[in-house]
């Protein structure tokens, strides 16, 4: 009796704002991709619900459901050694939620979860500018921020499963309280939200003018813009926002003596308004034995593709197994 062939996966990117879903083949191919809204969905059962729903759909609108070996999950604060979101600051679902089991109970195939900065890791060394490497670090900046270390051919996940929060080490004694409850972290400056509050404390402590004083909701994403308009004020913020990231660079680098750091993000949009005064500052303070030797990287691939493609590498890597057999 001939059995169906298992020939493809499900990847799954779970962001702040949006969570992407997708078929993925053997050799990396994505047949069909699709998303929808996070925050509609602040109860995870009516999530997980809403998700089983649509990735079923798209499976079988694109060569049967029956052809699903199993699935891999991208997300903030994921624990791949528990399978467990565990309290994540920045989505609506507190404390520790069993994402993959819960999926795995309604899908009746294997699942597993990964901290979303491992994942795009993951990618980016699979199908990105990471390619070829074996030591890198990657570092995800955007409403939060996470990292990657990337050595000697493989993800360091740590003990626990939490290596990497270099958005939660802190930069500034006393500093900014995080969304994580702490003072001073890195992600207080850095994470989106950390750069909209530098730009407004600025604006406060000068009547310079400014374009950003006309904006009614600014962004990071807005702030780059007025970069690119001559504004020397929002210049100035991601000067100053360079200049932490740079330090902290320079320590992290110090320690894991990586070929790059490759930035991906929203906030990395930014571009060289941020990344020359990070790079400046990285080269002025890292241990002399590492300067100018590592490369500052900006990630060219669209990120929820690059976190849906790392997520697919995560789901082939588990035993294959079903409910439904």
């Amino acid at each position: 009796m001939n059995e169906t062939v298992k020939s493809r996966v499900i990847g799954v990117d779970i962001s702040i704002e949006r969570t992407s879903y997708a078929i993925v083949d053997v050799r990396g191919n994505i047949i069909a991709r699709d998303g929808f809204n996070t925050q509609l969905y602040p109860n995870v059962s009516d999530y997980v619900g809403t998700l089983c729903e649509k990735v079923v759909t798209l499976a079988e609108e694109n060569g049967g459901y029956e052809h699903i070996r199993s699935m891999g999950i991208s997300s903030p604060s994921g624990n791949n050694v528990s399978g467990c979101i565990e309290n994540a600051p920045n989505l609506k679902w507190k404390g520790v939620v069993p994402m993959a089991a819960m999926l795995r109970d309604r899908l009746g195939i294997a699942v597993a979860l990964g901290n979303d900065a491992h994942l795009a890791g993951l990618g980016e060394h699979a199908f990105g500018c990471a390619h070829g490497m074996n030591n890198f670090i990657l570092v995800t900046l955007g409403y939060g921020i996470g990292s990657c270390i990337f050595s000697n051919g493989e993800v360091h996940i740590g003990a626990n499963g939490f290596a990497g929060e270099i958005g939660h080490t802190c930069i500034v004694y006393g500093g900014r309280t995080c969304a994580c409850g702490k003072k001073g972290c890195l992600e207080a400056y850095c994470g989106a939200m950390g750069i909209v509050r530098t730009a407004q404390e600025m604006m406060a402590d000068t009547n310079e003018p400014s374009l950003m004083r006309n904006v009614e909701k600014l962004t990071p994403k807005i702030i780059t813009e007025c970069c690119e308009e001559g504004d020397k004020l929002a210049i100035e913020v991601y000067r100053k926002t360079g200049q932490i990231l740079g330090m902290s660079m320079a320590g992290y680098a110090a320690v894991l003596d990586p070929e790059a750091i490759v930035f991906t993000g929203g906030v990395s949009q930014a571009g060289h308004w941020l990344l020359e005064p990070a790079n400046d500052t990285f080269e002025k303070y890292v241990f002399h034995n590492t300067r100018n030797r590592v490369k500052f990287l900006l990630s060219a691939l669209e990120n929820h593709e690059r976190d849906v493609l790392g997520a697919s590498a995560l789901a082939w890597g588990i035993k294959e197994y079903s409910l439904f057999k």
